[in-house]
């Protein structure tokens, strides 16, 4: 790995952290306190090319590899004080627009890959369901033959983007018994009948990511509306998770920069008991390990993006996305710390960071399927 930046990429970081401070920090805590998902703070994004970043250019994108994406991610994160959207546009990104890009047909990917770069459409990536958990392969929704279609039918939870979603990545399986063998995906467009958005949520962080449950209720999928081919959706749906999970959380990189940055600036000039609370142990040593947390995750997420297109993934993935989650959300515990009563109050924002980052550890996989997923990769035996 070259941990040299070329000119471009600089460029591209810190126009991403020039574009974010002047477009995505407005009306935040009235944002966050409504649950409000500012289609315009989208288009925005989608006007620069964050939505169509790592995308060809012969489908609208700017045809960046994964390294370079996940350094313009960190300068986004570093200019953007809305940690909510990093969640939106990296479902976005990784759940909808990769599988159309690394499976998807031909004439799926010119279809349907404009439309999601350019913010015309906002993509939700349909998998969880009620009663399956993180056992993701293990679902109740089914697709049916008829003709040239398939028949779905099912419920899917925790869906994020779904409320304002026109487009969904979703799976079912063709034949319960056969297991993740007979797991499918689709691409489906959402004002088809029988695709319905229900049972919007309210969340303790993320509140300007909107989630649902979808429901699919006899929906009329195209048969050329699979992705990859039937009972392939395991091998789709692991292959995503990888740019997922070790590309999701890069704008968090930049978000705690900028905490990092705040708490120093604040330590320094805060004076108690004749001098500045920086000079105390308890308060330096709490930045000291803020900065020690971020170059770890930092480092890690850079190894992640690198191995997407140069080596096997999976384990280096599965480290960046536990890592940085833990990371980002003891960083902003923190800095609460630090900055005391003032850190507690929602005008300082360190409490709204700190409730968008606790689903950091859940969304993408929660950490304990992140640890599952390294043990099993170093060959320990984890079934009885």
């Amino acid at each position: 790995m070259n941990f040299e930046w070329t000119q471009e990429q600089d460029d591209l970081y810190h126009q991403a952290i020039e574009f974010a401070q002047k477009r995505m920090n407005q009306n935040l805590i009235d944002e966050d306190r409504n649950q409000v998902f500012s289609k315009e703070k989208w288009q925005a994004c989608a006007d620069l090319g964050l939505l169509g970043m790592i995308i060809p250019e012969q489908y609208g994108g700017l045809g960046l590899d994964a390294l370079t994406v996940a350094r313009v991610l960190e300068g986004f994160g570093y200019g953007s004080k809305d940690t909510s959207i990093f969640l939106s546009i990296g479902a976005h990104i990784w759940a909808v627009e990769m599988p159309l890009l690394l499976f998807g047909s031909e004439e799926l990917k010119q279809k349907y890959l404009p439309k999601l770069i350019s913010g015309e459409w906002v993509g939700a990536h349909a998998i969880s369901e009620p009663a399956a958990g993180s056992d993701a392969m293990s679902m109740s929704t089914t697709a049916v033959k008829d003709g040239d279609d398939f028949i779905l039918n099912g419920s899917k939870t925790f869906v994020t983007n779904a409320p304002v979603a026109d487009f969904f990545i979703t799976f079912a399986t063709i034949n319960k018994k056969y297991g993740f063998a007979g797991v499918t995906c689709f691409a489906v467009e959402g004002d088809i009948p029988g695709v319905s958005v229900e049972s919007h949520m309210e969340k303790l962080g993320s509140r300007t990511s909107p989630m649902a449950d979808v429901i699919f209720r006899d929906a009329r999928i195209p048969a050329t509306n699979v992705i990859g081919s039937p009972s392939s959706g395991s091998r789709v749906f692991s292959r995503i998770m990888f740019w997922e999970r070790a590309l999701i959380l890069a704008p968090f990189l930049g978000a705690m920069q900028r905490q990092i940055e705040d708490c120093v600036r604040y330590a320094n000039e805060r004076v108690q008991f004749g001098k500045p609370i920086s000079a105390y142990q308890a308060i330096s040593g709490k930045i000291v390990d803020m900065q020690v947390r971020l170059e770890s995750a930092r480092l890690l997420i850079y190894k992640a993006a690198w191995e997407l297109e140069h080596g096997d993934p999976t384990m280096p993935a599965s480290i960046a996305k536990l890592v940085t989650s833990e990371a980002a959300v003891q960083t902003f515990l923190d800095a609460i710390q630090v900055f005391g009563g003032y850190g507690y109050t929602t005008d300082f924002e360190i409490e709204r960071h700190l409730r968008d980052a606790i689903g950091t550890k859940i969304y993408s996989g929660t950490s304990e399927m992140q640890k599952m997923i390294i043990a099993t990769t170093l060959g320990l035996k984890t079934q009885g």
